[in-house]
């Protein structure tokens, strides 16, 4: 096949037109409102960090960034709403651990995470802190340890759903301690909360951003924190693994993914919004007073920690268990 000099000259300038394209999407990005799926119940740590950062978001690239609570089977409901949405940068996933652990722990979903999205950036993490109800006569993790061993089964645990950080990082406990809990999953963080804090359920793990307020008006009594450093908010909580589950460490993380084949010029743009984003001192202040530290990351090691992240739970699965019914 014989390729004249003016077909060579169409190719190339097809090619540079499109290149160009690419680029002045990425510029032109956002033209309308973007919506943000968050496959959590309101209230809870993913909710409210995504109202913050598509309020900045909003700020920076002068489009409503509107967010979409879509709670439900662990976050599989609202996450396949996101994973069947176009492909175009106008619908994003709020998304957390509560996904690189599902890739393990639910065999059958309606998608394959790292087959169905595409990273965009992490937002921050946090450590969990480990709560019971003021009845629970249990004023430390081994006096906790101690009860559990006594009554088996007769502990009963709050999560947010099957699935989350919250879950697993209960599920970690008990195969790491030797105790057996029973798991009450609820449909959201803001149900499970209440059920504790009323002494329908004994105890649970929850986000320390939003548990520390009720520790420390005395709702709930703080045991410790699931960090392999105290957490700089209650540095008068010691760690579960400082209190004899040596090693022990589940912490919750946030970020944003989005449909695969959303234009990489779209992702680079929201990748590089929103490392400034987390990389603001005020930003960080404001966070770190509240329990979380900020992540930054580019598209390719978020990605290779999207990764890591999936291995390291499948171990914790495996070890623990535990396992979800599809």
């Amino acid at each position: 096949m014989v390729i004249n000099s003016r077909t060579l000259i169409s190719v190339s300038v097809a090619v540079l037109m499109a290149a160009v394209s690419l680029v002045v999407q990425g510029q032109n990005y956002p033209i309308k409102p973007v919506r943000i799926i968050v496959p959590f119940a309101a209230g809870g740590p993913a909710d409210i960090y995504a109202r913050m950062t598509g309020l900045r978001l909003q700020e920076s690239l002068g489009q409503s960034f509107v967010i979409e609570n879509r709670p439900g089977a662990g976050s599989i409901i609202g996450t396949e709403v996101a994973a069947k949405a176009p492909a175009d940068g106008y619908t994003l996933l709020m998304m957390s651990n509560t996904h690189t652990i599902n890739e393990s722990l639910i065999a059958k979903k309606p998608y394959a995470l790292m087959k169905d999205f595409v990273p965009i950036a992490p937002i921050n993490y946090s450590d969990l802190l480990l709560v019971v109800h003021p009845s629970v006569p249990a004023k430390n993790v081994a006096q906790l340890i101690q009860l559990m061993k006594a009554k088996p089964h007769a502990f009963n645990y709050a999560s947010s759903g099957n699935g989350t950080p919250y879950h697993l990082a209960a599920e970690y406990f008990k195969s790491m301690s030797g105790v057996d809990i029973v798991h009450v999953p609820h449909k959201g963080s803001s149900e499970a909360r209440t059920s504790v804090m009323s002494g329908q359920v004994e105890l649970m793990f929850d986000a320390i951003t939003t548990m520390t307020p009720l520790a420390q008006s005395g709702r709930v009594r703080a045991l410790a924190s699931t960090g392999l450093v105290r957490s700089l908010v209650l540095p008068q909580v010691p760690t579960i693994s400082e209190s004899g589950v040596k090693g022990y460490e589940a912490t919750i993380w946030l970020g944003l993914m989005a449909p695969v084949h959303t234009p990489q010029a779209v992702l680079e743009r929201l990748n590089s919004e929103m490392m400034q984003l987390t990389g603001r001192s005020d930003i960080k202040k404001t966070w770190n007073e509240q329990g979380a530290q900020p992540m930054s990351m580019g598209l390719a090691a978020f990605e290779q920690y999207l990764n890591q992240d999936i291995a390291k739970w499948a171990k914790v699965v495996k070890a623990s268990g535990a396992h979800v019914d599809p």
